[in-house]
């Protein structure tokens, strides 16, 4: 009898079926350090307990990307482990912060499948909730992930597409109770610009770039217990490349966007994302944001704004996004609309 694990494979899923992930884990102080050694992270809601404390909260959550990454990392020897590309999320919702001592679990939920016309492989969308040992929901969020097939000759899943909201509404988020902005400190917050001074359709230059370097990504990668091949084995891919985990990408450009956005506190929403382009060891990862709505929240002094956060590689491109074939321009490397509270 075979011990070891090869992953699931495209024909191995099942609509509706539920999976409960392995390896719960015990987030600290620990993680927190790392993730700001990892990212120019310093939104000062997550770095102070006394900022905190001045908002309304007991203490300085976890950052909310930091959670999201061990919620997703449970998820990939079950969904991603024998993934060709993570390919999108949607309605995507931070329910409860994640306090240093919590111990996180995740369960997903099959709700898609497509096989593909080559018949190599198959898109197979999950919906993914992650709960704390209280056994409350922390984080949901849906995905969908194109995935090898195994057997070539395997008879193909019925096909089913569900059908996502194309963003959330300002009424669908969660703000974390007791949050209160109105003695919010600009000055320690780093900037001085508020919900009011935001307006739709601005467009912000980040300006900063990182250079990513293998020995980051993978220590993030470790770090968050992702198992996706694509990640660590050089030989799995033909460019003998090992791919950087979108993640990554995801949480060095959210740090990058401090500069212009720092008091963009809190993520508490996920509308849709694209990892466009691979990114790799050597690229430069710059970022801009455009702000695409806003919303008052019943909350002291806090107020919602959607914001698109666009990831490039290399040098300035302008706002530049994509091309007139509709296709992401090839130096786009991350496209994500979400929602973040800030004060009004």
């Amino acid at each position: 009898m075979t011990k070891t694990n090869s992953g699931r494979f495209f024909e191995d899923y099942r609509i509706g079926e539920v999976i409960r992930h392995a390896v719960p884990r015990t987030v600290s102080g620990g993680e927190r350090a790392l993730y700001h050694a990892l990212y120019p992270a310093r939104h000062a809601l997550y770095s102070s307990d006394a900022f905190a404390q001045t908002c309304g909260l007991d203490a300085a959550p976890i950052d909310d990307l930091a959670a999201f990454h061990v919620v997703f990392g449970k998820t990939v020897p079950d969904v991603s482990l024998n993934a060709v590309a993570n390919l999108g999320y949607a309605e995507g919702r931070w329910l409860k912060p994640v306090w240093p001592g919590d111990t996180l679990r995740s369960e997903s939920k099959v709700i898609g499948l497509k096989e593909n016309s080559n018949g190599k492989s198959g898109v197979v969308w999950v919906q993914t909730t992650g709960y704390n040992q209280h056994d409350e929901p922390v984080l949901d969020y849906i995905r969908w992930v194109m995935v090898r097939k195994n057997r070539l000759d395997a008879d193909a899943a019925d096909t089913l597409i569900p059908e996502l909201k194309p963003a959330l509404e300002a009424s669908d988020l969660v703000i974390p109770e007791g949050l209160d902005f109105g003695q919010y400190d600009f000055t320690l917050a780093g900037e001085r610009h508020r919900w009011g001074d935001y307006e739709i359709g601005e467009k912000i230059d980040h300006v900063d770039g990182v250079t990513i370097e293998e020995a980051e990504h993978m220590s993030a990668t470790r770090l968050w217990q992702n198992t996706a091949k694509v990640h660590f084995d050089a030989t799995n891919r033909e460019d003998g490349k090992r791919l950087i985990y979108g993640g990554h990408v995801i949480s060095m450009a959210r740090a990058l966007s401090f500069n212009g956005l720092a008091n963009a506190q809190m993520i508490v929403g996920l509308n849709g994302g694209a990892h466009a382009n691979p990114c790799f060891a050597g690229d430069t990862v710059r970022a801009w944001s455009e702000v695409l709505d806003k919303a008052q929240t019943d909350a002291p002094g806090v107020g919602a704004v959607r914001l698109r956060l666009v990831a490039t590689k290399d040098a300035h491109y302008d706002f530049a996004l994509k091309g007139e074939n509709g296709k992401y321009l090839s130096h786009v490397l991350l496209d994500l609309d979400y929602w973040a509270l800030m004060p009004t």
